[in-house]
């Protein structure tokens, strides 16, 4: 393992001035919480977090840094949190102080972390998840700190754990309201958008006077307001999932159109000279040469569609819906106040598009393994 020289890390140094000014003062919690956190719990936060701090600055390898710093940032995070339970709306500043240097040795973690070279594709792929997994996690706990510590109203912004409370009580809902506009609106649509999509662009390419007329029609069309149209679409289609579809096919169609022609021209003239000299004909120079070619730009028509889809049906679900569906939920939901369900339903939605997002990613890795872009990932 590579062992570092001594280096003054300026988290680890600003951390440490925290630990002292949160010592300094004491105690965490203003007074009026049911629980105040006993004085051994405090000074194991401090010394938990004070020694990740001096660990940073000593010439050990960048893997044992990065392992002292992760377990006393996060087991030093994990105490203090402990400690909201019946003193929330009474954090003093030696708690904002404490939570700060937590996440300044946090982000001395990820920095070493990045430094790190694994030699074996399982180790290159756990750090790739390692280190966003970290960036998210504090993203949650500094808003878990901060709504409950400083009794931000539950209205305006609940903690991450009162979604998870609502999410995990509530399966059933949210299971239906994930196949009404998931399985059915976005799926369906977004199949259709995109093949319609890609099958107009062959001929568009095939023929000019559909290239001349198609695109210019597609930028007027992207530029409807959604709000606009989807009301339209439910009173053609009806109120259940075939006018969320309309929508999604409508905001997929003409991505997918646009990128692939783009993607079709992408072929140089040599190559397009060298598939000549072996009497190639369209099809076989479009099939051998030039979708090959365009693979980068359809892939990046998916990845866009795959969160266009999305928007599009829950936001279609507003002007009308079956009593099921995400728009339809959160609609609702935020007008009786239930402001967890409303998180709850955009947590789940934020999941899905973010897993529909990764499956198209891998595909384009597994389809455009040659490219440039893939290679040099």
């Amino acid at each position: 393992m590579k062992q570092k020289p001594v280096v003054m890390s300026w988290q680890g140094l600003v951390a440490l001035l925290f630990v002292a000014g949160a010592m300094i003062m004491l105690p965490l919690f203003a007074a009026g919480g049911t629980q105040p956190p006993s004085s051994g719990t405090v000074a194991v936060i401090a010394l938990l977090a004070g020694a990740a701090a001096l660990i940073s600055f000593a010439p050990l390898s960048t893997i044992s840094v990065a392992a002292a710093l992760f377990i006393g940032a996060h087991g030093s995070t994990w105490l203090l949190l402990g400690t909201l339970a019946g003193n929330e709306g009474f954090a003093g500043t030696s708690f904002f102080l404490l939570l700060a240097a937590c996440w300044l040795l946090a982000w001395r973690c990820v920095t070493e972390l990045s430094d790190l070279k694994p030699q074996t594709p399982s180790g290159q792929w756990l750090l790739r998840l390692l280190i966003p997994a970290i960036f998210g996690a504090w993203i949650l706990v500094i808003w878990e700190a901060i709504t409950r510590g400083a009794g931000i109203p539950f209205v305006l912004l609940p903690p991450p754990s009162a979604i998870w409370a609502r999410i995990a009580g509530s399966l059933p809902i949210l299971g239906e309201d994930v196949r009404q506009t998931i399985f059915k609106a976005v799926l369906i649509g977004y199949a259709v958008g995109c093949i319609s999509g890609f099958i107009f662009a062959i001929l568009a390419d095939r023929f000019d006077f559909l290239r001349r007329g198609l695109l210019p029609i597609g930028n007027l069309v992207s530029a409807l307001p959604m709000i606009g149209v989807a009301p339209i679409m439910v009173m053609w289609f009806g109120f259940d999932w075939q006018s969320k579809a309309a929508v999604v096919i409508i905001m997929t169609f003409f991505p997918m159109l646009v990128n692939t022609v783009a993607g079709l021209a992408a072929s140089g003239n040599m190559e397009r000279d060298l598939m000549r000299t072996y009497a190639s004909n369209y099809w076989q120079t479009l099939l051998k040469l030039r979708l090959p070619a365009a693979m980068p730009f359809i892939f990046n028509a998916l990845k866009i569609n795959s969160t266009l889809a999305l928007i599009g049906a829950i936001v279609a679900e507003f002007f009308g819906t079956p009593i099921v569906g995400m728009g339809f939920r959160i609609s609702t939901e935020i007008g009786r106040m239930n402001v967890d369900m409303v998180w709850a339903e955009i947590a789940v939605a934020a999941l899905a598009g973010s897993i529909f997002y990764g499956v198209v990613a891998l595909a384009e890795r597994a389809v455009t393994f040659w490219h440039p872009s893939i290679r040099g990932g």
